[in-house]
């Protein structure tokens, strides 16, 4: 029997945790079709896992439409957004399924499949709440998953519970964990730290994009009390938030922190980086729907704080995995830090747990099983 034709759809050409999922997720399906509505890294990335790659003609600056954007900033899009529904309902027609990886990627398929009478997956990355999205885009989304999708794919069980919460049918929803293979590092961290002119002694590292809500504010905060602790920021201002970036800057100024942190932009090599310090900080102040930083530290083999907010609690077991700080408390954050930095007698246990846990629950060959196999059975009709 062949394979199903799948067309990828995500609405970005930017590439964050959500596109680093999607290029994992196409490898077994090397010689079908993504269509993104913008161009940017991520076209050349999934031509190089052997995917056709359309650009839509009218999709460029879309980004701007935030999450939480009122239906009025839409209107004057409306024209643009109409001839994506057309580029995507003749390009579905030319699949068995269809496979949105973004909200907006998710929204203008759904529409599509509607007339183009095909399966629709739609991979939810985020956490439906009124933190991130109006209380239109809720009610959309949901209906629309609801009545157009076979199956709704989230990577854990706290973005599950949301979208339940918000209306979404139980049965439609599938808990895949994002799943990550981390090779080992040959340099040792002084290697690495050296050859990328990382600072010396104590060293954190922060990896995710910045946005207010991801938290690196609390970390500046929080080393403004753990003297001595240097820190990296790995990532950039991908959607709209360059206001935030600036923001951190002027903070690194008025803490005086200058010295002791330095922004590295947008990175391809997070776990090399992660290899070369002595604790990864997950900040989020609000839920994430996942956590794919934690499981890279995890594989690593370095401790990691994270929030205690969404996935972060499952992915670390509650604690065994890692450290648990509340959300926005600089004091916790600080003297989590400075706890790790004395290196306590049960953090070697406490890292080969976490090791043993995230090869066990977070593999990508786990993942593309799954993912593959909910992607055939909604191809064949199948009930998902």
């Amino acid at each position: 029997m062949s394979k199903p034709r799948v067309m990828f759809v995500c609405h970005t050409g930017s590439i964050s945790g959500a596109e680093l999922v999607l290029l994992d997720i196409v490898q077994p399906w090397a010689g079908q079709s993504a269509f993104l509505f913008e161009d940017g890294p991520l076209a050349p990335a999934l031509a190089s896992k052997g995917l056709k790659v359309t650009v839509s003609r009218w999709g460029q600056g879309l980004t701007q439409v935030r999450r939480d954007s009122s239906v009025l900033k839409v209107i004057p899009l409306a024209g643009r957004l109409c001839a994506i529904v057309v580029e995507l309902i003749s390009a579905a027609r030319r699949h068995d399924v269809v496979y949105a990886n973004s909200q907006k990627a998710f929204v203008l398929s759904a529409i599509a499949v509607t007339f183009a009478r095909r399966p629709l997956i739609w991979h939810l990355h985020d956490i439906i709440t009124s933190v991130h999205f109006g209380a239109m885009q809720r009610r959309v989304q949901v209906a629309l998953a609801n009545f157009c999708t076979s199956k709704v794919v989230v990577p854990s069980q706290a973005a599950a519970d949301a979208f339940i919460a918000e209306g979404g049918k139980a049965n439609l929803v599938a808990v895949v964990p994002n799943g990550l293979d981390v090779l080992p590092e040959a340099s040792s961290p002084a290697q690495i730290r050296q050859e990328l002119k990382l600072p010396e002694g104590p060293l954190v590292g922060v990896f995710s994009r910045l946005a207010a809500w991801k938290g690196q504010h609390v970390v500046l905060q929080a080393l403004a009390k753990a003297p001595g602790v240097s820190c990296i920021i790995a990532g950039d201002a991908l959607f709209g938030e360059q206001a935030y970036a600036a923001k951190l800057r002027q903070m690194v100024d008025d803490l005086h922190l200058g010295d002791r942190v330095q922004f590295l932009g947008q990175r391809s090599d997070v776990p090399r980086l992660m290899s070369a310090v002595d604790a990864v900080i997950h900040p989020s102040i609000d839920p994430e729907p996942f956590g794919r930083t934690l499981v890279e530290a995890m594989l690593a083999g370095v401790p990691v704080i994270a929030t205690d907010a969404g996935a972060a609690s499952d992915i670390l077991e509650a604690g065994k995995a890692g450290t648990l700080v509340p959300p926005g408390d600089a004091d916790a954050l600080a003297e989590a830090i400075n706890k790790i930095m004395s290196r306590p007698p049960a953090l070697a246990a406490q890292l080969d747990y976490a090791d043993a846990r995230a090869r066990s629950h977070y593999g990508v060959a786990q993942m593309l099983q799954t993912v593959s196999g909910l992607i055939d059975r909604a191809a064949t009709g199948v009930p998902v």
